[in-house]
């Protein structure tokens, strides 16, 4: 079973830029597809970025495009999460997880293995 450890918050101003990364043990990670989920308080757990196995394909939700960058580097078992021009709306607890299906999808109950999370925090 793969065990994921998310580190690389903080706090930031408005405009600035963080990086993510989770890093992982326990099992073969170049076989899983990898996602980014985030989730402020007093709200549901929402998908950031995906990245395939080989890191051919990305995907990202909107509120994030042109912003974030998600990159892996099965060599060293880890998935980063690039974010740039930060606003105070990014503000959030950062979790990285294990694909469980079959193709791309948004859904969290789809994903697995789920690290303990990271808090970024953006001030205005």
């Amino acid at each position: 079973q793969v065990q994921l450890v998310e580190s690389g918050g903080g706090l930031v101003q408005a405009g600035g830029s963080l990086r993510l990364s989770c890093a992982a043990s326990g099992g073969t990670f170049s076989m899983y597809a990898m996602g980014w989920f985030r989730q402020a308080p007093g709200k549901e757990r929402d998908f950031v970025a995906a990245i395939s196995k080989t890191g051919s394909s990305t995907y990202y939700t909107d509120s994030v495009k042109g912003r974030f960058t998600i990159s892996r580097d099965n060599a060293k078992n880890t998935v980063d999460l690039q974010m740039n021009s930060l606003k105070p709306e990014d503000t959030a607890v950062y979790y990285c997880a294990v694909r469980n299906s079959l193709g791309h999808t948004t859904n969290a109950e789809r994903f697995r293995s789920w690290g303990q999370g990271t808090q970024v925090t953006v001030s205005s």
